[in-house]
């Protein structure tokens, strides 16, 4: 018997073959003969030797962001599941309803320009010792009256610096303006708006009306005539209220300007009239706690400290002022032994070098802290107070209560007293009297709850790297976030209806 041959054989080319003129047929060409071949090879190598599905090594898994790194183009976006959907992993998207988007290409004009020129920023002074650190300020660690780590010598009015520092490590960032749950403009309004405060009012609006005229153009803004927009403007908002063109009329109009009332502006005291334009949060302190640990830290140290004073004021007197109480708390507290108090000559005075370290040891050791109103309602004290562990004494409901809504328990008796300024001007009320009849478990009780505030009132390092703690910043975003999409809905949000 023959043996069987598998595959095929091989032969020469026609060309090749002493009789290939006598055959007249060519031979197939060697190249077919090898993919004969080849193909006959792995048919029978398929057979004996079947694949594995698992024939190549596995990669190792690696976690899916849900949200766009800021340093990608958009470009990167076209796989990822949008907002409020699922990806293919099967993952919620943890910034669906988060994601804002930033005016990086915002000309310097109105920011990093103001901070270069910082040594004209206030006629009194050098506003430039508080510009590093962004916005922060020098730091203050090490002088006996702070900790190591975590303060600074920040001026009140720092706001728009450290916020705009804070959001460029913002989670939930996107170069997709489509994308976004809001937009937020990274100019610096109060510090232009402090800077001219003193000059006539066409240089005072000159580059508020130039930034409504830059928004106006970008397709960001018109997609909703700016609904969605939020900025940073750090001082009380009746330093953006001026009503008249008449240069003896006190701030800017920023606030009445009807492009910027379509926005929402971060101030540290709200138009009362206009609340949908304006939403107030807490004064820079001059605690700037990078993570948990450092709030922690220094939450037990505020509950460890001697409270040697029943109660306590920082400031200065208001002498031309008939809406404050400060020369009835000056009377009340010299005449008392249970009284501390730090009094400067003037504003100036309370913003030396030697003030920190001053005031914070101060509130530190005091029960309670007096909070008059100055200039307007609130004031920078209250939350130096709280840091401090000291329980506020209001003396007006605007100081606070109808202010930091987003920030502040509802219930203001579990954290704070109300004396009413009527009240202390007729001499009808004693402060000492008055704080003194608090019962001890009950001041306990309410020093506790003021310490339990401490996070929720200061903001974070904006330089670092992961904040895991929620501060004043990630509080105000939310409050943001929340009106916008109220807005979006059509629901009211105070009494324009907007």
């Amino acid at each position: 018997m023959k043996a069987t041959t598998i595959g095929p054989t091989f032969q020469k080319d026609a060309a090749d073959r002493p009789d290939a003129a006598a055959a007249g047929v060519p031979w197939p060409s060697r190249v077919c003969y090898l993919v004969a071949l080849a193909t006959t090879f792995w048919a029978v190598a398929s057979v004996l030797f079947p694949p594995s599905p698992f024939s190549l090594p596995l990669l190792p898994s690696v976690p899916v962001r849900h949200h766009p790194p800021r340093n990608k183009p958009p470009a990167a976006l076209a796989g990822q599941a949008p907002a409020g959907q699922s990806n293919r992993t099967g993952t919620a998207d943890p910034c669906a309803g988060r994601y804002i988007y930033v005016y990086e290409d915002l000309p310097p004009r109105f920011n990093d320009d103001i901070v270069r020129g910082c040594g004209a920023l206030r006629p009194w002074m050098d506003m430039c010792p508080f510009m590093p650190n962004c916005g922060m300020g020098r730091p203050l660690g090490g002088d006996g009256a702070f900790p190591a780590r975590g303060w600074y010598a920040t001026d009140q009015f720092m706001l728009d610096v450290i916020l705009r520092c804070r959001m460029r490590r913002y989670a939930c960032l996107t170069r997709d303006p489509a994308r976004a749950a809001a937009v937020f403009v990274p100019a610096y309004a109060s510090l232009d708006g402090g800077r001219y405060l003193w000059n006539g009012t066409a240089t005072r609006d000159a580059l508020a009306l130039d930034l409504v005229a830059w928004l106006s153009r970008r397709p960001e803004w018109r997609a909703t005539g700016g609904r969605d927009h939020f900025l940073a403007a750090g001082r009380t908002a009746w330093d953006f209220l001026r009503k008249t063109d008449d240069d003896a009329d006190w701030g800017t109009k920023l606030l009445r300007l009807p492009a910027v009332r379509n926005m929402t502006a971060l101030v540290l005291e709200i138009d009362p009239w206009h609340q949908s334009a304006t939403l107030a949060v807490p004064y820079p302190t001059y605690f700037h706690p990078a993570a948990a640990a450092d709030v922690r830290a220094w939450q037990e140290t505020a509950r460890a400290a001697e409270r040697r004073w029943l109660f306590a004021f920082a400031g200065a007197p208001r002498p031309r002022s008939k809406e404050t109480v400060r020369a009835e708390i000056f009377q009340q507290c010299g005449a008392s032994s249970r009284c501390g108090m730090f009094r400067c000559t003037n504003a100036s005075d309370c913003e030396s070098a030697a003030a920190p370290g001053a005031v914070m040891r101060l509130f530190g050791s005091s029960s309670f802290c007096l909070q008059p109103r100055g200039d307007t309602p609130t004031r920078r004290s209250t939350f130096d107070a709280v840091v401090a562990g000291c329980i506020p004494v209001f003396f007006h409901p605007d100081s606070a209560y109808t202010q930091y809504t987003a920030h502040l328990p509802p219930d203001p008796e579990s954290w704070s007293v109300l004396i009413m300024h009527t009240d202390v001007k007729r001499r009808n009320v004693s402060i000492e009297e008055t704080l003194g009849k608090i019962p001890p478990e009950t001041v306990r009780a309410m020093r506790e709850e003021v310490i339990r505030l401490i996070p929720r009132l200061v903001y974070a390092d904006p330089r670092a790297k992961r904040v895991d703690f929620k501060d004043a910043f990630d509080i105000a975003v939310e409050a943001v976030l929340d009106r916008v999409a109220k807005r979006r809905r059509g629901d009211v949000v105070d009494d324009e209806g907007r």
